[in-house]
């Protein structure tokens, strides 16, 4: 009988891959299990692309099992080099210190910690590889891994040409000894990832048949992607972070809130909890009807990331602002040094809408800025002091600019 589970996550299109499927249905089916998913610590918040890895998980304690977060303080010091053309930028023991306590209060959101049998661990893998030395490392584990076999992994092959160094090159070796180290210490028999993970979680897969004689499994889910097809990441510059002190709840919602037609009911799915007969009737809307759709979809993603009460502070800007232009102090905020008059492109940049005073320039001269209410076209334009602007830029951003 197909588990319940899984027949959720395949109708929402969460499933990309399993290394096992009939196996992985027969260990659902048999009781509960420990699956963990892992993340590096490269930035201080999650952020969309990471989130149907961790709605995946969400579902996984939804349904009874018991998820454990891991983030990378080991792996991160070396630096994945999956869908990479470069290596990772090395970080120090106090940025990796920083982004772990961020990434703890991205994941904090979606699971709970609560000493139930499905409560949720939060792992560092750097408790356990900090005891290896080099030579520990690699009695213990060099002979477990093939040079031709991990020079048939995706993520090395398209690195070598690039010049992959032999520190990038261990990454793989790393995440499978964390997959062996959470099966002997919890039991853990499943990993989930990102499609672009599979091959390193293989490896997690192949190290635990070789130690300990069991099966475990991989299962992952499709990358999230923009309008383009683009990969949602930080590397990307289009990241939309889940931490509010990075992407506040107005701006998280409105994203979704902005999702094109075509992609609202694969959004529906994955970013919500919206019973499927529900998402069905709601992803047939066609016309106007779609735009109060696309309004469901923003609450309940931001219901999920944020809250209630910010969901609904969230909707209710919106509602405001796009109803007439109403100032709101759920919008976001941006404190500008505005003593004395200020130019335009100035103004705009130090608020943090644009980063270069050319394409605040560009954006001012077709006509995509309003200060309080008034398009702005003269890039010469002087902004005079004021404790409160808001700035409009295009039909969808709104940015409350005050004095400091």
């Amino acid at each position: 009988m197909k588990n319940e589970l899984l027949q959720e996550l395949e109708a929402r299109g969460f499933i990309n891959q399993a290394s096992n499927m009939d196996a992985l249905n027969d260990a659902l089916n048999a009781g509960h299990v420990t699956a963990y998913w892992g993340t590096d610590p490269t930035g201080d918040s999650l952020h969309v692309g990471h989130l149907a890895s961790l709605m995946l998980m969400r579902w996984f304690q939804k349904y009874g099992h018991r998820p454990i977060a891991l983030v990378g303080g080991a792996t991160g010091r070396i630096g994945d080099p999956s869908g990479r053309d470069k290596g990772r930028p090395m970080l120090t023991d106090a940025q990796i210190e920083h982004n772990c306590a961020g990434l703890r209060h991205s994941i904090e959101k979606f699971i709970h910690f609560d000493g139930t049998p499905t409560g949720a661990v939060m792992v560092d893998n750097n408790e356990w590889m900090s005891g290896y030395s080099h030579m520990d490392f690699l009695r213990e584990f060099g002979t477990d891994f093939t040079v031709p076999r991990m020079l048939g992994m995706e993520s090395v092959r398209r690195r070598l040409e690039n010049g992959m160094t032999f520190l990038e090159f261990n990454y793989m070796t790393f995440q499978a000894v964390d997959f062996l180290t959470l099966y002997k210490k919890y039991g853990c028999t499943v990993q989930l990832c990102g499609a672009d993970q599979w091959g390193n979680c293989v490896m997690g897969v192949e190290l635990v048949r070789k130690k300990c004689g069991k099966e475990v499994f991989v299962l992952s889910t499709q990358l999230i992607t923009d309008a383009n097809g683009n990969k949602i990441g930080k590397s990307a510059g289009n990241a939309v972070w889940v931490n509010e002190e990075k992407t506040s709840p107005y701006e998280y919602y409105q994203y979704f809130r902005n999702t094109p037609d075509d992609l609202v009911e694969k959004f529906l799915k994955i970013f919500t909890e919206i019973p499927l007969d529900e998402t069905a009737r709601l992803a047939a809307a066609q016309g106007a009807e779609l735009n109060a759709v696309k309004r469901v979809l923003a609450f309940a993603a931001t219901e999920i990331a944020h809250g209630h009460d910010a969901a609904v502070a969230a909707q209710d800007a919106a509602d405001a602002l796009f109803g007439g232009g109403a100032k709101s102090e759920n919008m976001p905020q941006a404190q500008i040094e505005f003593d004395a008059a200020m130019g335009i492109l100035d103004f705009l940049c130090a608020a943090g809408l644009f980063t270069s005073k050319s394409e605040a320039r560009r954006n001012v001269e077709q006509g995509g800025i309003q200060l309080d209410g008034e398009k702005i076209t003269d890039p010469k334009h002087m902004v005079a002091p004021a404790d409160e602007i808001i700035v409009q830029k295009g039909k969808k951003t709104f940015l409350r600019v005050v004095k400091k």
